[in-house]
């Protein structure tokens, strides 16, 4: 499978964030993020990824491995501020327990997903060649991929907003793992954002303020990184 992966490991990249769309969307119109259904289904990708990680025996190369020194990246503590975010306006509990556990763990399941897609197997994919490009490709269409939001029902503003500050977080993301080679800070803090974001309240601060620290914040995060971390 190795030698086969290798020889189209492009083709292999473009299927996997084929198979997500589709099967995130897939999700989103017919069971939602707070079904047992959703949760399984993204559940059996995630184990997918992973279990095709296994087999090419590259889980140091896709980031799953711990970081070596910590304290070049501010303890990450710059991640903490960012996944708070969802929690600035107070705590949304209207929906039912049981929906709000399906939720975190599907949410859990995606932050996992997708990072693993364009932080790990894209980017890693590309830098081979070109590691600008790899970098702002990894950033820009995971930020991009966004859009799928307005086919299952989202509004139009909110949508392009969250894209240009998934852009930011995306090209934070990619920058840690480029400098620290482990993926883990990214997936734990996607994961985080996702999964808090069921307790979101909104308001004006989480419509206007938030984007716009989520889109510094993680700009000046990443030069910082880019500049100290070598």
């Amino acid at each position: 499978m190795e030698k086969i992966f290798k020889k189209h490991e492009t083709l292999f990249c473009i299927l996997l964030i084929v198979l997500y769309v589709v099967t995130n969307s897939f999700c989103v119109q017919n069971f939602g993020y707070t079904s047992c259904e959703g949760f399984i289904l993204n559940t059996v990708l995630s184990l997918l990824l992973l279990g095709i990680i296994l087999i090419l025996k590259r889980s140091s190369y896709y980031g799953l491995t711990k970081v070596k020194d910590a304290k070049k990246y501010l303890y990450f503590l710059p991640l903490v501020l960012i996944a708070s975010v969802n929690l600035w306006n107070g705590f949304n509990t209207t929906l039912p327990a049981r929906e709000i556990v399906f939720y975190i763990l599907t949410m859990i399941n995606v932050g996992f997903i997708e990072e693993i897609i364009f932080r790990g197997f894209l980017f890693r994919m590309m830098e081979q060649t070109n590691l600008k490009a790899a970098l702002l490709v990894s950033s820009v269409t995971f930020g991009i991929g966004h859009i799928v939001n307005l086919l299952n029902g989202a509004e139009l503003l909110p949508t392009l907003i969250q894209i240009c500050y998934a852009v930011s977080i995306g090209y934070l993301f990619v920058i840690i793992f480029h400098k620290s080679k482990s993926l883990l800070p990214c997936i734990i803090t996607h994961s985080a954002v996702n999964a808090l974001s069921v307790f979101n309240v909104e308001n004006t601060v989480s419509l206007y303020v938030a984007p716009v620290f989520l889109i510094t914040v993680p700009l000046i995060y990443a030069l910082y990184i880019n500049k100290t971390a070598k």
